[in-house]
């Protein structure tokens, strides 16, 4: 049964991304979203995390807040708007918010 898994909080500030990533399954997916964006940005041990998740594992950022903190997605990520948010949340069979 695969999960979307959804984080919100700074990847700098505590281990929520780090738990995420140990706990991912064939066919999950990760949406960052608020301050998690931050994992995106170039040159971060955050960033080379979430590059090395198997290629099965989707990664997705919410384009709005990409926007307000001027990330630019690299390539593994794609920027989602919020009718596509909602798309994904009914794609999977459980969604997961790492509060």
């Amino acid at each position: 049964m695969a999960t979307l898994h959804l984080l919100s909080h700074s990847p700098f500030s505590d281990s929520r991304l780090v738990s995420c990533l140990r706990l991912l399954g064939p066919g999950d997916a990760v949406l960052l979203t608020g301050d998690a964006t931050y994992a995106l940005q170039p040159g971060t041990a955050q960033l080379q995390a979430l590059s090395l998740m198997p290629e099965g594992i989707n990664l997705y950022a919410l384009e709005e807040d990409l926007q307000a903190r001027a990330i630019t997605p690299p390539s593994r990520a794609q920027a989602v708007d919020y009718p596509a948010f909602v798309e994904l949340c009914a794609r999977f069979a459980k969604v997961n918010s790492w509060l």
